[in-house]
């Protein structure tokens, strides 16, 4: 009590705004902020940056629901609850004191982080420091809270890289793309390994894989090559596809989805339930992650052509991406995001699954995919989506 005391004397401007920053949201929030500008940073694909925050929030929502076995084993009074006399800058958490959450939160997070971008430990070592201390000078938190929810976090993460070690992401490719008619006829493909991938919780790549597509030469082909040949591009229309592509699509999609978590937490008032928000974001993230896989592994078995490939009379509104047509992994990505955060935010669902909808839609407008691509890709996305949150969800947290 006595150390709490002397910290307390630190408060000066810059220790407030450090208490008021490391307090916003619930604790996987300000991580999470943290791994998202790391990914930008990096320059990573969807399916890696999916990687980092599926092991990002699995080993904080880990780390942050051991915590709660502890507290409500030992039900320890927060400090100020012990003495008065103690002046605080935040309420007191409506959980037990011992362990603390965010300092859970902090050791797990800064290991994955620092594990993924090891040139960056540092940076990450210093953000732990900060948000632990944060919960010190606020006077919420004992020292032994804060160093028991760190032990907590580093045990969990331990656990979580050796399980990651060997997903396959650091596997290259050494094959060929396949020839032959009806076959994606480019170079260089994007992440073809990324078919085989070790999913969190699908059994495999390929348990929901997709039936084939059909025959490039067959009359439901030429149907929807006619149905993008007649499409008449609008404004609106125009600007959707361009939105979806490149403001939120390619290398920033798994920001767009993300986003919307951490919105909704707050709407939702998870940031009160450091539970609830830490398995919210575990939900999506490894439901984004999985469906990236699934995804990668339907397009790397069928290797089909794509729309401007088959006929070079299309006219696609932008470069097409340099992967294989089926399925589209804009429905299979935004079908998963907007399934999952529909199952955590029930109010949202309606708005959410029309986003995905779009996102979807927009290939088509751009002129990139078959309407069988896009069907085949929500369906995807979708099933993914119901399993992973089958498979994670749990009782109400307290």
């Amino acid at each position: 009590m006595g150390q709490l005391k002397e910290i307390a004397k630190q408060r000066d401007p810059a220790a407030l705004d450090l208490i008021a920053y490391w307090d916003t949201g619930a604790p996987s929030y300000r991580w999470n902020e943290i791994a998202v500008s790391e990914a930008l940073r990096s320059n990573l694909l969807v399916n890696f940056a999916s990687r980092v925050l599926a092991m990002l929030h699995v080993a904080m929502h880990d780390a942050i629901i051991a915590t709660w076995d502890s507290k409500y084993a030992y039900n320890r009074r927060h400090p100020s609850e012990v003495d008065a006399t103690l002046s605080t800058v935040l309420s007191n958490p409506r959980s037990p004191s011992y362990p603390a959450e965010h300092a859970a939160a902090a050791g797990a997070a800064a290991a994955v982080l620092s594990y993924l971008f090891p040139d960056r430990a540092p940076l990450f070592a210093k953000h732990a420091e900060e948000a632990t201390r944060s919960r010190l000078l606020a006077g919420v938190s004992y020292p032994s809270d804060v160093a028991a929810g760190l032990e907590i976090g580093h045990r969990v993460v331990a656990n979580v890289i050796e399980r990651r070690k060997a997903d396959g992401s650091d596997a290259k490719w050494t094959g060929s793309v396949p020839v032959g008619p009806g076959k994606w006829t480019g170079t260089n493909p994007i992440l073809p390994m990324a078919a085989t991938w070790k999913p969190w919780v699908l059994a495999s790549p390929g348990e929901f894989r997709p039936a084939p597509p059909t025959a490039h030469d067959s009359p439901e082909r030429a149907a929807e090559i006619a149905e993008l040949k007649a499409y008449r591009r609008t404004p609106k229309a125009n600007a959707d596809a361009f939105f979806w592509e490149y403001a939120v699509g390619g290398l920033r999609n798994y920001q767009y989805w993300n986003a919307h978590v951490g919105r909704l937490h707050f709407e939702y008032r998870l940031d009160a339930n450091p539970p609830r928000a830490a398995r919210a974001y575990a939900i999506q993230s490894v439901a984004l992650y999985d469906a990236a896989i699934a995804c990668w592994d339907a397009k790397y078995a069928y290797w089909l052509i794509r729309p401007v490939q088959l006929d070079p009379e299309i006219k696609p509104l932008f470069p097409t991406p340099n992967h294989p047509s089926y399925p589209a992994a804009h429905g299979c990505l935004s079908f998963a995001a907007a399934t999952s955060l529909g199952y955590l935010f029930p109010r949202d669902a309606a708005p959410l699954n029309a986003l995905a909808n779009e996102a979807n839609e927009s290939r088509i407008w751009a002129g990139i995919h078959y309407r069988s691509d896009t069907t085949a890709g929500a369906a995807l996305g979708l099933a993914v989506a119901k399993k992973v949150v089958e498979t994670m969800q749990v009782g109400e947290s307290q």
